[in-house]
């Protein structure tokens, strides 16, 4: 198992990765991570047809002060593409009001490949009427990555 940290407070762009400034890195050479980024580098390393992996983010969100009030949310993203099913969806009633989120996915990555993994601040709706907020507050935010196959 590898943990990531981002400390303290950072701005996330929507659609760009939450960066994570600490880790107890992966000994084994299934994950590579360069402290001070955002991307993690997951490994096809197996005598199997593959190799899966269970990434789980929990962290603090907000809307950063002088932002609308909308939902906000974040997602894992997989070769800078969104797991929509990761996605956790908050809506504070006021700015600079902290939820706790999770998210979760399975990934699967064929053996002799790699696999690009971040976390990302999303547009909380699918709906394209709907402005998603421009930049969200990640505070103290820890991303676990097990090799769980």
């Amino acid at each position: 198992m590898a943990e990531y940290i981002t400390s303290g407070q950072q701005n996330v762009l929507l659609n760009q990765p939450a960066v994570f400034d600490a880790s107890i890195p992966c000994r084994n050479g299934f994950v590579f991570h360069e402290d001070g980024s955002g991307i993690f580098t997951l490994c096809g390393k197996t005598s199997n047809c593959f190799a899966r992996y269970q990434i789980t983010f929990n962290g603090n969100v907000s809307l950063p002060e002088g932002g609308t009030v909308v939902p906000i949310a974040v997602a894992l993203a997989v070769n800078g593409e969104t797991k929509l099913t990761s996605r956790a969806i908050v809506t504070p009633a006021a700015v600079e009001e902290f939820f706790n989120v999770t998210s979760t996915a399975i990934i699967t990555v064929p053996k002799g490949c790699c696999y690009s993994v971040s976390l990302r601040a999303v547009p909380a709706s699918d709906d394209p009427t709907v402005t998603p907020a421009p930049v969200i507050v990640l505070q103290d935010g820890n991303l676990d990555i097990s090799r769980i196959a």
